[in-house]
Formats: C-alpha cells, sequence, structure tokens
C-alpha cells in the first residue's frame, strides 16, 4: 500500500517549516536513510532522510513551498511491486491529481501531536500558507524565514527584490545586497499594527480607590515632573543590568583619616578650620574618574548614529533636595586632587538645596554616583541618568566577616553597584570597569599620585 511521507518536527518547538528543496523526483527509487529532501526552519536548514524504502509515486508539495504545518502530506511512496499511479493517488484520497499541485488548505482541519519522524499522516494532511503569505492579494513571494526576518528589520520591500535562490526563490545574500545598494522600504500599509502602549492609570481612577477626606493633593512642581519624566525616559529606552562587588574600606579608611589630620588650618570669618575635611564619597567620586580613564571604553554616551567617547571622566553626584534630587558635577574629576573635590563637592550641595545651580553645573557628565551608605543601605541598585551609560550606586560601610589568607578575620566592607547601558558598555566592560574602581578603593594610595 502506498507510503505517506510527512512533513517532520525537526525541533519540538516546530510548528511548519518550509520545504526549499526536492532531492529526489517522482519515478526515483529510494531507500531507508537517503536523504530526500531540505526543510528550512526559521533557524536552520536540515536534511530529510526517509524511513522506508520504495519508489517516488507523487512529490506532493512543490520544491521552494513555504509555511508546510508539520504532518503535512508532503510526498507519496510506491511499495516494491506496486503500481506508482496508483499509488499517487493516495494523495488525493484515492482519486488522481495532477502532479507538483499544492493541495488547498482546509481551514477545518487541525494538526496532531508534531511527530518527531517522518511517519505517516492523515490523509487529508494539507499545506498551510507561510505566515506571510502574499497569496490573498493576488501575489507570493518566495523567500527564506532569515531573508524574510532581515528584510522586516531593515525596512526593505521583499517585493523589490529579485531572487538569486532556486526558482527565484530570495535568500540572504538578495536581501544583503539590497541593504547596501538601496531599495525602496515597505509599505507601511504592509506593516502590522503596533500594539497600543499601555497607559497610566488616570487621576479620577487612582483617587477613586481611596476614600474620600483621607488625603490631600500636593501639586507636582516642575522639577518634580521633571524627574518623573526623565526616570519614565531611563527605564524605558536604557537597557539596563547590574554589576555588583564588595570592597574592603579599613585602607581607605585609615587614609582618610591621616588626610583629614594634616589639613592645613585657614583663617575664615568664623574663626579657624581645616583647609579640607575629606569624606569616604569624595574618595569614591575621584576612584570612579580615575576607573573610567583607566578603562577609556566606558567613558561613553549612545546617541543612535555615535558613541560618544568623552576625554574627560565627569562625576555626577546624586544630592538630595527638598522636593527631590540633582546631580551636580565635578568636572574632570580624575585631575583634581581629593581636597579639591572635597571642597567643590560641598559647594555644589549646598548650592543645590539652595536650588541656585547653572544649568552647565548639573548638565552633561559622562557617569554618576549615588551614596545612600549614611542611611545604613547596604546595596542597591541606581536608574541611569541620561546620557550617561553608566552610575554608580554605593552602599554603607558596614563590618563584615572576611576570609584572609585561609582564616577567618573582621573587615569594613562597602558593597557597590554599577548600573550600565547594554548598548554602549557590555558586561565584560562593565566588570574591567568596576574591578578598577575596587582596586582604587581598596589601595587608595594610587589616588593620591
Amino acid at each position: 500500500m502506498p507510503i505517506k511521507i510527512t512533513m517532520p518536527a525537526l525541533s519540538p518547538t516546530m510548528e511548519e517549516g518550509n520545504l526549499a528543496k526536492w532531492l529526489v523526483k517522482e519515478g526515483d527509487t529510494v531507500s531507508a536513510g537517503d536523504v530526500i529532501a531540505e526543510i528550512e526552519t526559521d533557524k536552520a536548514t536540515m536534511e530529510v532522510e526517509a524511513v522506508d524504502e520504495g519508489t517516488v509515486a507523487k512529490l506532493v508539495v512543490p520544491e521552494g513551498s513555504e509555511g508546510v504545518k508539520v504532518n503535512a502530506l508532503i510526498a507519496i511512496l510506491a511499495e516494491e511491486g506496486e503500481d506508482a499511479a496508483e499509488a499517487a493517488k493516495a494523495a488525493d484520497g484515492g482519486d488522481s491529481a495532477p502532479a507538483r499541485e499544492e493541495p488547498k488548505a482546509d481551514a477545518g482541519e487541525k494538526n496532531e501531536e508534531p511527530s518527531p519522524a517522518i511517519a505517516e499522516a492523515p490523509a487529508k494532511a494539507d499545506v498551510a500558507p507561510a505566515a506571510n503569505d502574499d497569496t490573498a492579494k493576488g501575489e507570493r513571494i518566495f523567500a527564506s524565514p532569515l531573508a524574510r526576518r532581515i528584510a522586516k528589520d531593515a525596512g526593505i520591500d521583499l517585493k523589490a527584490l529579485k531572487g538569486s535562490g532556486p526558482k527565484g526563490r530570495i535568500v540572504k545574500a538578495d536581501v544583503e545586497k539590497a541593504k547596501a545598494e538601496g531599495v525602496p522600504s515597505a509599505k507601511a500599509a504592509d506593516a502590522p499594527a503596533a500594539a497600543p502602549a499601555a497607559k497610566p492609570m488616570s487621576d479620577d481612577a487612582v483617587l477613586k480607590l481611596f476614600e474620600e477626606g483621607s488625603y490631600e493633593l500636593v501639586p507636582h512642581d516642575s522639577m518634580r515632573k521633571t524627574i518623573a519624566r526623565r526616570l519614565v525616559e531611563a527605564k524605558s529606552t536604557i537597557p539596563h543590568f547590574y554589576l555588583t562587588v564588595d570592597c574592603e574600606l579599613d585602607a581607605l579608611l585609615k587614609l582618610r583619616k591621616e588626610l583629614n589630620a594634616a589639613a592645613p588650618v585657614i583663617k575664615t570669618e568664623n574663626g579657624e578650620k581645616p583647609a579640607y575635611k575629606l569624606s569616604v564619597n569624595d574618595m569614591v567620586i575621584k576612584a570612579m574618574a580615575m576607573a573610567l580613564k583607566a578603562v577609556p571604553d566606558a567613558n561613553v554616551s549612545w546617541t543612535e548614529a555615535n558613541m560618544v567617547r568623552h576625554k574627560h571622566a565627569d562625576v555626577g553626584v546624586a544630592v538630595s533636595i527638598p522636593g527631590g534630587l540633582i546631580t551636580p558635577i565635578i568636572r574632570q574629576a580624575e585631575q583634581k586632587t581629593l581636597s579639591a573635590i572635597s571642597n567643590e563637592m560641598k559647594d555644589l550641595a549646598v548650592r543645590a538645596r539652595n536650588r541656585k545651580l547653572k544649568p552647565e553645573e548639573y548638565l552633561g557628565g559622562s557617569t554618576a554616583v549615588s551614596n545612600l551608605g549614611m542611611f545604613g543601605i547596604k546595596e542597591f541598585s541606581a536608574v541611569i541618568n541620561p546620557p550617561h551609560a553608566t552610575i554608580l550606586a554605593v552602599g554603607a560601610g558596614e563590618q563584615r566577616p572576611v576570609v584572609k589568607d585561609g582564616e577567618l578575620a573582621v573587615a569594613t566592607v562597602m558593597s557597590a553597584t554599577l548600573s550600565t547601558d547594554h548598548r554602549a558598555v557590555d558586561g565584560v566592560l562593565g566588570a574591567e570597569l568596576l574591578a578598577a574602581f575596587k582596586r582604587l578603593i581598596e589601595n587608595p594610595m594610587g589616588m593620591l599620585v
């Protein structure tokens, strides 16, 4: 009796494939294990072997057909001694059918569980149109899934291309050539409609959730509106990823104490005072700036056209002010002494809280530091502030058990988390930046030279 060859499931998730090429023709004799066809999935082109022997009585699905469903009938084999013409009638339920004619899809037919190998299928198994089939418009475009995907991403209209593959099939090389030479873009009308963007709850909807009289309304000022807008922009447009490292602070705390003790005394209107008083945050700013100079590929900003590589490390520092926060910038921080950074930061913070900063003092920059350690926060992740590609979130220094030379000891440890724009700084590059920062924090004498 006729042997029915069906579209195999070449992967557990495969639902359909393209019959790229037949390697046999009607009348050929095949044995089990012979390669008879090439099937193209969305990821690869794979060879299909026969599992039975016989004579190819009918190729039901012509090569180049797209969107052939798993378990759909694609060919008929006649067993030894069986008349091939009679066996071919099995393709049409017993009636003769023209060779190489693709059967029409039966809308009511549903595939059963996909088979992992070529096996028998119901006589009415059909060939379904491809997902991108243009037959409904009176026109069908033959193209590989990879070519379709590249064309879609590049906005290229496949109708404008001439295929170089078998029977005029459009392949990857044709699309790549079109990208290089330029072709008409796909019509907007042919593009799938974009999913409507999710909308936040309206003010009325939010207020209905609370008992009337149990709240008061505080209008947003312009700063709060700007912060909200920029945070939404940052989280919706920047692909964040996060890296965390623990830094031992004992050497830094010792050096800080010694430097503060050595500060010269100066006279002011309010009497004498030290010329500077370094904080841990001042040293964090310096370490971050020097780390960016040591790893210059991370000292960048992303634009759609270019990577902006900065010549200096301009470090923004998050400062909490009434109603929000602002990020004044220490310009060229890698070149400044710790005392200069400390005094400049104190001045910027005072003027920031009084809202007296000039735009050039808080706009731009190449990175930022946000320190919540003074509030006892052990570890957190900060939101990147565009156009920065990184921001360092610094936690509290606390005594933790550590292992040194195989023995348990106690050290003052600070956790620092780097938030990174993956478009501009990849994982390894971000890790290199954080490693350079850790080296400077744990060997702080390097910040004095």
